[in-house]
């Protein structure tokens, strides 16, 4: 009876543990009622939100604002703006740090210029993501690849000149060879690569067609298209999560970040059209001079009246202050009653 119950109990703790997508957040199991509920965000991420929400006020002076920030918060704001759709050559050369391992310009307007700058700045680079980056021609992925020589990932496609670009790169990504004397591709050293990517190991490029394929699997092996996940890798070489394209590059560093930031369209301001006046319709000048015109005569009684009673205050003070005047009030105050007298 003990060996019944042991096993079900087993098989329930092993169940527990299991983590069915590994991709997506794991939820903390709570032995008593089943998922606890995910952590608050922290003030760092909250902070982000704010900024993220805003980003379009400071792009103009981001160069000087995120020159002291930390690498972490640099590709969040890249991630920001990236999903904002802010991405731009200025916003990503301002963000970018030397301790970069990952690049995600997907969708974005960078150009050849922004991916090359950071390149030059960031030649760590193991993982960069150009899909359907229209901008982005042959030339920028030359520059990616001679100045970024850890580079192992690199996803492309997704528009039809992004597919254009992923042809003609084809070329620029094969290895040649200084010594063609070696057994095979996995045997050569990196000594031994003269041009192109010299440590590329996944080419992630869903729209491919057949010809690229062949061409790719013929002439270099060693570069793997579209790796599929699986639990023993490829060839005993474990495939990076940064291969499978169903998950952004940049997600890691956005995940605790509120996802309104980028998700909520924001108000547009309405344009005002000025339309040309009619020949009957009056000048603004004109309208402005007419009010003046009928402002001016309406208040001229009143204007009138308080000129008149302005008039009889200083009559009044001056009676009251001046000596002469007294005098003379008294003296027609006495003629006035010895004329009643008589």
């Amino acid at each position: 009876m003990e060996k019944g119950k042991s096993a079900p109990r087993a098989v329930e703790i092993s169940l527990k543990k299991l983590d069915l997508n590994s991709q997506s957040p794991r939820l903390i199991h709570s032995p008593n009622f089943g998922f606890e509920k995910k952590k608050p965000p922290s003030l760092v991420s909250l902070c982000l939100g704010v900024v993220g929400w805003h980003l379009e006020d400071i792009i103009e002076d981001l160069s000087e604002i995120a020159v002291n920030f930390p690498a972490d918060i640099k590709i969040a704001l890249a991630a920001i703006a990236r999903r904002r759709k802010l991405l731009s050559d200025d916003v990503i050369i301002s963000l970018a740090d030397s301790s970069w391992e990952i690049l995600d310009l997907s969708g974005s307007d960078v150009t050849d210029f922004g991916l090359t700058e950071v390149a030059k700045m960031c030649n760590s680079l193991r993982a960069v993501d150009i899909s359907q980056c229209k901008k982005i021609t042959a030339n920028g992925v030359s520059e990616l690849v001679q100045h970024c020589h850890s580079l192992e990932t690199l996803r492309c496609g997704g528009c039809p000149s992004s597919e254009s670009t992923a042809r003609r790169c084809l070329g620029i990504l094969k290895p040649k060879l200084n010594d063609v004397e070696g057994d095979s591709w996995e045997e050569l050293e990196t000594m031994e690569i003269g041009n192109g990517a010299q440590s590329l190991r996944w080419l992630v490029w869903p729209k491919i067609d057949e010809d690229s394929i062949d061409m790719m699997s013929a002439e270099c092996p060693r570069i793997i298209v579209n790796p599929k996940p699986s639990l023993f890798g490829f060839k005993g070489t474990e495939v990076p999560k940064d291969a499978f394209p169903d998950v952004a590059l940049d997600d890691l560093f956005v995940k605790d970040i509120d996802p309104k930031t980028w998700s909520i369209a924001r108000p547009t301001h309405k344009t005002i059209t000025h339309s040309l006046p009619s020949a009957n319709e009056l000048s603004i000048a004109e309208k402005f001079r007419l009010a003046f015109v009928e402002r001016d005569t309406r208040l001229a009684p009143k204007r009138a009246k308080n000129a008149r009673q302005h008039q009889r205050r200083l009559e009044r003070e001056w009676v009251m202050t001046s000596t002469q005047a007294k005098a003379l009030a008294l003296a027609s105050r006495a003629t006035k009653s010895l004329h009643g007298r008589i």
